[in-house]
């Protein structure tokens, strides 16, 4: 075997063990504890700063990088960022999106979203690639019950715990719809490929399409599980002022009565991603299946996305 072969192979276990597990054949190969999960390597400090870049027309912007990873490594910066829509970008926010150097600009959004909320404003030379992932109709729901100025109606669209349960099948079907699951495995190979330059990704919220990508990006880059869930958990942060003033906005013009029964759409919460990650073990067995056989990632992709994104 060549010397760039063993680097490489090499490389590729470091990439599994990174995210806490090998394949069975491996497992005659692998360090003791190679089998452990990446939560119990945890000796970084646990308050990392998250990096949000500031505009006017999109609040949940932020630099993926910087991240302590349980080898010993850090995120690199400037190479991944999430977001929320870029439809409303000021000329000032295009200026500093341009800033950004931006290679490639992955859209998350179904045709609805992009129809009521508009295509990205992006710096001139710089196109969106459409990959949309599915929200079960979530949108439609959304607008659908707005519209209807409905007090009775809302209630029985939204309440008694129906938004929560809708938001949870949600996150159920990044593991379980082969479409949903294309579309995050295509975005993981792009940043792995070294020839790619700096990719944002988003959907219209940035929380919960954009929010498993990160999650599973951080994990697969053997950021600690509770680091993860803490940059996703981070979107209720940053978009809080927004959503309510969308809440009394809702209210004043008089379309919601109850403009509350929003919020479980609105934010993100722990149990929503715990039904992604129980329906990703139940599938899957682990993080690393979800990854090898779900995204269909092999280990020479995963060991590229860690020599690149992890220095």
């Amino acid at each position: 075997m060549s010397r760039a072969r063993i680097r490489l192979a090499t490389a590729a276990a470091a990439a599994a063990l990174a995210i806490g597990t090998l394949p069975a054949s491996a497992y005659t190969a692998a360090a003791p504890g190679a089998g452990v999960s990446a939560r119990h390597h945890q000796s970084q400090p646990q308050a990392e700063t998250i990096r949000q870049i500031p505009l006017q027309g999109a609040v949940n912007v932020r630099d993926l990088g910087g991240y302590r990873t349980w080898t010993g490594g850090k995120v690199r910066q400037g190479l991944v960022y999430r977001s929320d829509a870029l439809s409303k970008l000021t000329d000032a926010d295009v200026t500093t999106v341009s800033g950004l150097g931006l290679t490639k600009v992955v859209d998350f959004r179904i045709p609805m979203e992009l129809q009521y909320d508009g295509a990205d404003r992006l710096p001139s030379g710089l196109t969106t690639t459409a990959r949309p992932v599915s929200d079960l109709g979530l949108y439609g729901t959304l607008v659908g019950a707005i519209a209807s100025g409905d007090p009775v109606t809302q209630e029985q669209m939204l309440g008694g715990g129906r938004a929560e349960a809708y938001m949870r099948d949600i996150y159920r079907t990044f593991v379980t719809s082969p479409e949903n699951r294309a579309q995050f495995a295509a975005t993981l190979r792009e940043i792995a490929d070294g020839g790619q330059g700096p990719v944002l990704y988003h959907c219209t919220s940035g929380k919960d399409r954009t929010g498993w990508m990160s999650y599973v990006l951080l994990r697969a880059l053997a950021v600690p599980e509770d680091t993860a869930e803490r940059d996703y958990l981070a979107s209720n942060t940053f978009r809080a002022a927004y959503d309510a003033r969308l809440r009394a906005g809702l209210k004043q013009s008089g379309r919601m009565q109850n403009p509350d029964l929003l919020i479980p759409l609105q934010e993100v919460r722990q149990d929503y991603l715990d039904a992604a990650t129980a329906r990703m073990e139940a599938d899957y067995g682990s993080f690393y299946g979800y990854l090898t056989q779900g995204l269909g990632l092999d280990l020479w992709t995963l060991a590229r996305l860690q020599n690149k994104m992890v220095r």
